[in-house]
């Protein structure tokens, strides 16, 4: 018979999921996190979603990754293949190679988890660089969230080398040049180079060893340190700190305005999960990625016009293409410049500056506030000047990767391409700054029209004198909020004290002091300050307003 319950009681959960729960919360505190956690606000907004694509892809790259591992051989043992692909069959190859053909034409789905596993990883790369790009463009590193910040760097360098070491693999022709570039960067490192190179190979190039030791660092090492990485950067950093928003969406830098974690957001990154599996398996059954059956197995004499690797590898493969071929002789040794700018500065620089840089903006900024309102790019023209200048070094050097492929998709010779590209990755950044920064300066200029004047109707009145007046709408208070509402500086003012009497301030005789107040001067240039909505009825009428022209 079926039990009844008074009404007005409250009904008690089964007694082991109750013991369950409270021995849980007794060793770790799990009731009051949930309690939070299940009551935390996300703000709906799309940009938000960048880190979720990438979280989702790398939970799509480990299950596919389980299963490629299952069939392939990390070994360069030579066999004979005897597979299903006829035209390579009688040729001699690698077992890693064999295999790879193998998981391709005789295991069922296995061509599809390969590719599956292969665009995968392109978008995971995508979203990491977007979502990068979103936190540096907003100023979502700042204080709190420095370590983060680095956390995302960090990943961005291990998925960049794993990616790297995971398409060298199958051991074809395209991935074994790759292997064979890879070793050239690390024998041009002065004084370690060549110990590197017997360390990673085993011996001469290309050896027995290097499949397997690029197999193990890429299913073990790297999928172990970002598995540590993910949570940390994604969920406990995260979740310890106040949802970071945009202004003008009612919040403020001390409040979130958002849906709860529970159901409202649960539903939505469940659902988004879901769209992030079906469209990279859309992707891996009708576009089809790294034929390897094409290339044949990696031979040290055969070279290919056309070869291009994975586009995030795509401008390191441009700054080797386009490097003069310098070199220093000196006390008998030779350091090879065409092999160290490339591999060593030009990273260098980028990932050391990334790392760095919201330390460097605080030291020019002097700001020292705790962000959770994010800034409008626009807001703060240097840094997104900056950050465009950025993205066009990269682009550069990108396309420089393929200057071959240009060259003769245009008919021009390679000479041409490789010289435009030398003047372009010097002169394109700061014209990519200087663009950005004027089209932040109009931005700030449009919306402060909006403000003051509302949004012209392209309606034209005459008044009874004969003046002709062109009727603005009023727009509603939640429209211009992101541009009226208060919000903290991103700097504060660090000019230099004048001299009093002659006498110069002893702030102003260090020359970094003086470098850092130019610098903040220059940051500080064109920031938008919060605009106050006009009060005055003949300003701005409630619904319309009109202006002479």
């Amino acid at each position: 018979m079926a039990g009844t319950r008074a009404p007005g009681t409250a009904q008690r959960p089964p007694k082991a999921l109750d013991a369950t729960t409270r021995a849980l919360d007794e060793r770790f505190g799990t009731t009051g996190f949930a309690r939070k956690a299940l009551r935390k606000a996300f703000p709906d907004q799309w940009t938000f979603l960048l880190g979720e694509i990438a979280m989702y892809s790398f939970v799509v790259i480990l299950l596919t990754g389980v299963f490629l591992t299952l069939f392939f051989k990390p070994s360069m043992t030579e066999v004979v293949y005897d597979g299903s692909y006829t035209p390579l069959r009688g040729v001699k190859m690698s077992e890693a190679y064999a295999s790879s053909l193998n998981i391709s034409f005789d295991v069922r789905g296995g061509l599809l988890v390969r590719q599956i596993h292969h665009w995968s990883t392109l978008v995971f790369m995508g979203a990491i660089l977007l979502h990068l790009l979103r936190n540096f463009f907003t100023g979502a590193f700042r204080k709190p969230r420095e370590l983060n910040w680095i956390i995302g760097v960090v990943m961005f360098i291990l998925v960049m080398l794993n990616g790297l070491f995971g398409y060298s693999l199958p051991d074809d022709l395209l991935s074994g040049t790759g292997i064979r570039i890879l070793e050239g960067f690390l024998a041009g490192i002065p004084v370690v180079g060549t110990y590197l190179v017997m360390f990673l190979f085993g011996g001469e190039f290309p050896g027995h060893d290097i499949i397997p030791r690029l197999y193990i660092v890429h299913v073990l090492l790297i999928p172990g340190l970002l598995a540590a990485l993910i949570p940390l950067h994604a969920i406990v950093l995260t979740w310890r700190q106040t949802h970071t928003m945009f202004p003008g969406r009612g919040g403020s830098n001390s409040t979130v305005r958002g849906y709860p974690f529970f159901p409202t957001f649960i539903a939505k990154t469940t659902a988004l999960f879901l769209w992030v599996l079906g469209i990279t398996t859309l992707m891996a059954a009708f576009i089809q990625i790294n034929p390897i059956w094409m290339y044949g197995p990696y031979d040290p004499g055969a070279i290919s016009s056309g070869s291009q690797p994975d586009w995030y590898m795509g401008w390191l493969e441009g700054a080797l293409r386009i490097m003069p071929a310098w070199e220093i002789t000196a006390w008998g040794h030779t350091l090879s410049m065409s092999i160290v700018i490339p591999a060593l500065v030009v990273p260098g620089v980028l990932f050391t500056g990334l790392a760095v840089y919201p330390f460097v903006e605080r030291w020019i900024t002097g700001d020292h506030a705790i962000h959770h309102l994010l800034d409008r790019p626009r807001d703060v023209p240097a840094r997104t000047g900056l950050g465009v200048g950025g993205i066009v070094f990269y682009g550069l050097l990108w396309a420089a990767g393929g200057n071959d492929v240009l060259a003769q998709k245009f008919d021009i010779p390679l000479f041409w391409t490789t010289w435009f590209f030398r003047g372009a990755v010097i002169l394109g950044p700061v014209l990519g700054y200087v663009i950005a920064y004027r089209i932040c300066v109009g931005l700030q200029r449009r919306d402060l029209g909006l403000v003051r004047h509302g949004l012209e109707t392209g309606v034209v009145r005459q008044s009874p004198d004969g003046k002709f007046e062109e009727v603005h709408r009023h727009l509603p208070a939640e429209k211009t909020a992101a541009i009226t509402d208060p919000r903290p500086a991103p700097a504060v003012p660090l000019d230099v004290p004048p001299p009093v009497d002659g006498v110069e301030s002893p702030r102003a005789r260090h020359r970094l002091t003086r470098v850092r107040a130019a610098l903040n001067r220059r940051f500080r240039a064109d920031i938008a300050a919060p605009v106050e909505q006009p009060k005055d009825p003949n300003a701005l009428p409630e619904g319309q307003t009109t202006s002479s022209h």
